[in-house]
């Protein structure tokens, strides 16, 4: 498993064939899943965080149920584009994933991405548990189609 850029990712990728959303969380992992096509992303799945190797033990084991050919994870920079904290923890998280699998993977800027889900659920008139069971895995989701669409134009 390698970290690169969509740019790098999308040639390694084979013409068909899922790709894996994650958000990745203090407390979750937020998952979602794209078509074979790569058109759509859905939200899939949320899991709770417990330790790394039983994190990535449930991550991996989602990914190979799905055939998942690729991840792209969402990459928590500051609003200034500077990365922090959060950043460098998602960075650790997937460089200690990278030994366990050989799942190529690329960053995506998440900026905002939990904050445009919640206004639509808000939107949409879901409760406040509501929101806090689906959020994670449709900010995965969200993260996913943006990196779905940027594939499509490249």
């Amino acid at each position: 498993m390698r970290a690169t850029c969509l740019e790098d990712l999308a040639a390694l990728l084979p013409a068909k064939g899922r790709l894996m959303g994650l958000d990745l969380g203090t407390k979750t992992i937020g998952l979602a899943l794209s078509d074979v096509e790569r058109r759509l992303a859905s939200p899939l799945d949320t899991i709770s965080r417990v330790k790394f190797s039983q994190d990535a033990a449930g991550l991996l084991k989602r990914a190979a149920d799905f055939e998942v050919c690729a991840l792209v994870v969402g990459l928590p920079l500051n609003m200034d584009g500077t990365e922090g904290p959060r950043a460098q923890a998602t960075r650790a998280f997937m460089r200690n994933l990278s030994k366990l699998a050989s799942l190529p993977f690329a960053f995506w800027d998440e900026r905002l991405s939990t904050a445009a889900v919640t206004r639509e659920l808000i939107a949409q008139d879901a409760s406040r548990a509501k929101r806090a069971e689906v959020v994670d895995r449709m900010a995965a989701a969200y993260i996913l189609q943006g990196a779905l669409d940027r594939l499509k134009r490249l």
